[in-house]
């Protein structure tokens, strides 16, 4: 059963097993999709099978997703499913040694270059959504002064917000609107710089 809440990172080796480019994006497909099976995903990355049930076991074995139980009556079938509701890597968790270190920031390069991908790919196909969809597609840039604690505060106040509109959705597509419902990615960065 899917645990609530997101499941913290804290070691390499689980740190690894999901920084694999194709590993993620499995990842963050079964994340959308919320239960599939390999060739669902295979069909998504355009991978064969095999190779994606591999990386779907290396995944497991690390906890970060869980067998689902069986959605049709193929026997045959096994579904996958993420066994929570997201991941948390923190920087402090991978500071005490630089292979860590190393790690860490390789893991979050990865996830940024997939990130920007995936918004290179909504630039490219916008001409294909509809003029309400652009309009609300956000597209900003805030720059801030503020303390650590203050910068702190904000993306706790974001994430809150966040998960609020997370639920909502989820609760009324749960309920049968889904009406004009989309998957939405919202990607929030907060970091300092020096001019």
């Amino acid at each position: 059963m899917k645990a609530k809440g997101s499941r913290p990172i804290t070691d390499v080796g689980t740190l690894k097993a999901l920084a694999h480019p194709l590993r993620m994006k499995l990842y963050r497909a079964l994340c959308v999709a919320d239960k599939a099976t390999a060739s669902h995903l295979a069909d998504q990355v355009d991978e064969a099978v095999s190779l994606v049930s591999y990386h779907l076991r290396k995944l497991a074995e690390h906890g970060l997703i869980e067998q689902a139980a069986p959605q049709s009556a193929d026997g045959r079938e096994r579904w996958w499913q993420p066994s929570s509701e997201g991941v948390s890597i923190r920087d402090r968790d991978f500071r005490d040694a630089p292979e860590k270190a190393a790690a860490h920031l390789a893991a979050t390069r990865l996830f940024h270059d997939q990130r920007t991908d995936l918004y290179r790919r909504y630039l490219d196909e916008r001409p294909t959504w509809s003029a309400e969809w652009n309009a609300a597609a956000a597209d900003s840039e805030s720059l801030l002064r503020l303390t650590a604690p203050e910068l702190r505060a904000l993306q706790d106040e974001l994430l809150a917000l966040i998960r609020r509109y997370d639920q909502q959705g989820r609760s009324a597509e749960a309920a049968g609107d889904t009406e004009g419902r989309e998957h939405v990615a919202l990607h929030v960065y907060g970091f300092p710089f020096r001019v």
